[in-house]
């Protein structure tokens, strides 16, 4: 492999030999695709990649048209760098993942610069904080001009905080996790089940290679080691890794669930004040989310805790112990995992397509309770997640209350999120959906 992408093929010393037919499967380390196969003959090489379309790929076109800076965030492997490469080919590319790299960039930042020169995407930028004031002053000197770097993390904390201090009104900031239920289905064999889906997860190295891709249990054992040893201790020093990783794995079965942080805590072994230090790490590395409830109250008492949600739902079935999508879907923990799998849809929809739009969820003093509340122009359109895929009168309660508590003027569409494949309305103003993907029309 050369530079960038280039490839060159011997068949032994001198000049090479044609090849005729040999089928060479060639797997790289990217995110999101995977080289499948290379198939010579005399005239010819024919080669094929198999690529998931992801739907950032056109905003984040157009973003690099009108914004000097654009930074992608999210967690390890949801294919940051993959998406940028694939959508701007006219890029330079550097990883600050290698430390003699990140060690250049943050103490000799204009050397760095200038041996990387713009269009340049940088990923992983949050190892070099030094690097920040270098870039607002390339972009100063360039004023009017955009495009001009890329830059990607997944530690949104740290990251965020350097970009607010330097590159504040100049750059475009874009979340991304995995796959959309959209892109999988658009980009995977029509075989294969929307429960395998939520079972095995979003991660785009899960799905890229449909015969050379890693057992699902595996893949996962070592992202969490590689989680926990490398990218924790970067953050903050956690006395027990054994303890963060069991804290890790209470979040996964609490999810869907209203934090309680000392129930945590206490499940776990650690103080309080510890457990809420450790959750803003997760929520740091996009592993977690943490949903407000929506606070227009008009004077009467509402839930004021938020509800948790994994952002991948396989990576919660993982931790939880699910060795199976069977054993998961049949399971007591199917209906949380099913809604936080509703609310990542929302998420990517909101955060891809739509970034002014608010979602919420809703309950009140008595339990009654909206699993998602989106709020887009003024309105409120409420969305509750059932396994069901025939909901009854009983799964309307919490938008019956919701629209009696707000009146039907603040209301728009209502929905159920199910596990189905056509829509219908159930009753007046209200539809049962299919929650596996996210709909336009809110």
């Amino acid at each position: 492999m050369g530079a960038r992408g280039g490839l060159e093929l011997f068949s032994g010393e001198g000049a090479p030999t044609p090849l005729q037919g040999v089928d060479i499967r060639l797997t790289r380390p990217c995110a999101a695709c995977t080289i499948e196969t290379l198939e010579f003959d005399d005239a010819s090489i024919k080669l094929q990649t198999h690529w998931i379309e992801r739907e950032i790929q056109g905003e984040l076109r157009r973003l690099v048209d009108t914004f000097p800076v654009v930074v992608l965030v999210g967690p390890r492997q949801v294919g940051k760098t993959s998406v940028a490469e694939r959508a701007l080919p006219g890029f330079g590319s550097v990883s600050l993942d290698l430390a003699s790299l990140a060690d250049l960039a943050d103490r000799s930042p204009q050397t760095f610069l200038d041996r990387y020169p713009s269009p340049l995407l940088i990923d992983e930028v949050q190892y070099a904080p030094g690097l920040f004031r270098a870039l607002k002053h390339a972009v100063e000197q360039r004023r009017g001009q955009n495009g001009l770097f890329v830059l990607t993390g997944s530690q949104s904390f740290p990251l965020m905080h350097a970009v607010s201090d330097s590159l504040a009104g100049r750059a475009a900031i874009v979340p991304l996790l995995g796959l959309s239920g959209g892109e999988w289905r658009a980009g995977c064999p029509a075989e294969t089940s929307w429960r395998d889906f939520l079972w095995r997860g979003a991660w785009p190295a899960l799905w890229a290679d449909p015969d050379g891709r890693p057992t699902r249990d595996r893949w996962y054992q070592g992202y969490v080691a590689t989680y926990l040893e490398r990218d924790l201790r970067n953050v903050l020093n956690v006395g027990s890794l054994r303890d963060f990783e069991r804290f890790l794995r209470v979040c996964a079965a609490r999810t869907g669930q209203v934090l309680n942080i000392s129930d945590m805590a206490r499940d776990v072994g650690i103080a309080p004040a510890t457990g809420r230090v450790w959750l803003s790490v997760l929520q740091a590395a996009n592993l977690i989310v943490l949903l407000e409830p929506y606070h227009r109250s008009f004077g009467k008492r509402l839930a004021k805790s938020p509800k948790l949600h994994m952002t991948d739902s396989g990576l919660a079935a993982y931790l939880m112990g699910f060795q199976s999508a069977e054993a998961l879907w049949t399971s007591p923990q199917a209906g949380a995992l099913w809604e936080s799998y509703v609310v990542g849809q929302w998420l990517r929809w909101r955060d891809w397509h739509h970034p002014s739009v608010n979602l919420w969820y809703w309950r009140d003093d008595a339990g009654h309770e909206v699993d998602l509340v989106v709020e887009a122009d003024g309105k409120l359109h409420p969305i509750e997640c059932k396994l069901a895929e025939r909901p009854d009168a009983s799964d309307l309660k919490g938008i019956d209350k919701l629209r009696r508590f707000y009146g039907d003027e603040a209301l728009g569409s209502a929905s159920v999120a199910c596990p189905i494949g056509e829509s219908y309305e159930v009753a007046k103003d209200t539809w049962v959906r299919s929650g596996w993907v996210a709909w336009e029309d809110v």
